[in-house]
């Protein structure tokens, strides 16, 4: 099914301060810059109880980013400017109509720390525990539970895949093979995913000329287990050969070291769809 998306750019920057809404939803995702938070002196939306997210990057491969939630943005964004110094820009979401409650927006911040664990596309070191659910009336916990839907496709929209999972049917998946690598994947509109569980070559030859940033992603997204380097959680590659060439630790040709069960490779499979 088909869905209406409205997007305003404040300042005509696409990169810039934004707000965002799906059509008949109350869900509104206001998209603001950290170098623009004098936008939230004029929008009374943003000085009143919301869930939101900060986002930047840490020195490694993953984001960064913090999940909160608040009786007023624009007050409390004023402690994260001082004492954070890892965030570029803030996702806030409110209530399109009726203004949401201290609990609505505590149920939000359970769920969305939750499921942003579970995806671990980001690092949330100042997130360390994920806080308990409110007691909420069960109509308004399903009320939530489908503001949050709305919450995880808007951070989508955007390119934010904190909440992502990947999904995927047996008949897509495909595997590579090689210098002790027994690796999964699917190939997908935003690149190649080497899923999780995978079995990655330990080593990478010298030719490699990419190492330093293979380890890096290593470090954030594998880990040791019964002697086998593993991957800990799903990772997305911008094109195939960059995901087999990590899984391989070598130069690869992903569209024809990643096959299917049937053996087919890559590049024959999606060939076929414009024969």
């Amino acid at each position: 099914m088909g869905k209406t998306v409205t997007t305003y750019l404040i300042d005509g920057d696409p990169k810039g301060t934004q707000y965002a809404f799906i059509s008949n939803k109350i869900c509104q995702m206001f998209v603001v810059p950290r170098s623009n938070l004098a936008y939230l002196n004029e929008q009374e939306k943003l000085q009143k109880p919301a869930f939101y997210i900060l986002i930047g990057e840490d020195e490694a491969t993953k984001p960064q980013a913090y999940i909160g939630e608040t009786e007023n943005f624009k007050e409390r964004v004023k402690d994260h400017d001082s004492k954070k110094t890892f965030w570029q820009k803030a996702l806030i979401f409110v209530s399109k109509d009726a203004d949401m409650t201290k609990a609505d927006v505590q149920y939000l911040e359970h769920k969305a720390i939750a499921e942003a664990k579970q995806t671990n596309a980001f690092v949330l070191n100042e997130n360390k525990q994920t806080p308990k659910a409110p007691n909420l009336p069960e109509y308004q916990r399903d009320a939530m539970d489908e503001f949050f839907e709305d919450v995880k496709f808007l951070a989508s929209f955007i390119g934010c895949n904190i909440f992502e999972l990947t999904k995927f049917h047996a008949e897509h998946l495909f595997y590579t093979k090689g210098r002790g690598c027994d690796a999964k994947g699917i190939y997908g509109s935003n690149g190649f995913t080497v899923l999780k569980g995978s079995v990655i070559a330990k080593t990478s030859v010298p030719s490699l000329k990419w190492d330093k940033k293979r380890t890096n992603i290593i470090h954030d997204y594998a880990d040791f287990s019964e002697g086998k380097l593993v991957m800990t959680s799903d990772k997305t590659f911008a094109s195939p050969s960059t995901a087999s060439s990590f899984c391989l630790g070598r130069p690869s040709n992903g569209w024809a070291d990643w096959k299917d069960k049937e053996g087919n490779t890559l590049d024959s499979v999606y060939r076929k769809q414009l024969e």
